[in-house]
């Protein structure tokens, strides 16, 4: 497995409803099309939350996750401090020490940034990422997404369920699951609405939600920045997160519309 692979930027979220207990399954032999199309709508709610699990399990266990003592990890628990679920799907936070510039989000409530994000975003811009991939959570808009990851990916030669029992991925399939992950996108309205989600949910939680815009505006700065021959640590990064520009105009528009300052810099 690649190491680069493991810890490379996974801002894309692994999207299923809250999590169940462990389920297995079984694989078959390859199916065709129309075949893998039944399975895909038939695949259980339950099954995909135990695939997301052994995901999210795997990636803990592949990157250096920072103690809870960790400068880090201190630093997010206070970003997060009172953001405890998302519609009922209760949150988790952990910081990979590794050097990509990015973070990702399972919507079992798993999130994960990294730590070299952390040293180029304020608090402000991180609590914007953040409040935007909540919002991806909430809405569920992963679950057709990683569906579809698995079924053409990691279970690409068909899955069949027995008995409510199934079999565990293997690394390389869990691999071939990342892989299809990060290649995966959101539509313009799914953004939005991610975007809307997380500017109420900092609302909610007592935090300026001008951090929307504040963290789209440092990403665009960092796109800027790169140039057109973007690192591979970045690359992704800006190809989840497209127009910026509009998206930090809308978020502007709407905080100051709503009467609401943006963070005096520190």
């Amino acid at each position: 497995m690649n190491k680069f692979f493991v810890k490379s930027a996974l801002i894309l979220l692994c999207t299923v409803v809250s999590l169940p207990a462990m389920a297995q399954f079984n694989l078959k032999k390859a199916l065709g099309g129309a075949a893998k199309a039944t399975q895909a709508v038939t695949l259980s709610d339950s099954q995909m939350a135990a695939y997301v699990k052994e995901y999210i399990d795997w990636m803990d266990a592949h990157n250096p996750v920072c103690a809870a003592d960790n400068p880090y990890a201190v630093r997010l628990a206070k970003l997060t401090e009172g953001l405890t679920d998302a519609d009922g799907v209760p949150l988790n936070f952990k910081v990979y020490d590794v050097i990509d510039v990015n973070a990702f989000a399972c919507a079992d409530g798993s999130i994960r940034v990294f730590s070299s994000l952390m040293d180029i975003m304020t608090d402000e811009e991180l609590q914007g990422v953040i409040g935007h991939e909540i919002g991806h959570i909430a809405h569920r808009h992963s679950k057709k997404a990683f569906r579809t990851a698995l079924l053409t990916s990691a279970l690409k030669d068909g899955i069949s369920s027995q008995g409510g029992t199934a079999q565990t991925l293997t690394e390389s399939q869990l691999g071939d699951l990342g892989e299809a992950l990060v290649n995966a996108s959101y539509s313009q309205k799914q953004e939005r609405e991610a975007d809307d989600y997380g500017y109420e949910f900092l609302k909610k939680a007592g935090k300026n939600p001008w951090a929307m815009a504040l963290s789209f505006k440092r990403l665009k700065q960092m796109e800027e920045e790169a140039g057109v021959q973007k690192s591979s640590k970045l690359n992704q990064l800006f190809s989840t997160h497209p127009d910026l520009e509009a998206r930090i105009e809308r978020m502007e528009t709407r905080a100051t519309s709503e009467g609401i300052e943006p963070p005096v810099a520190e």
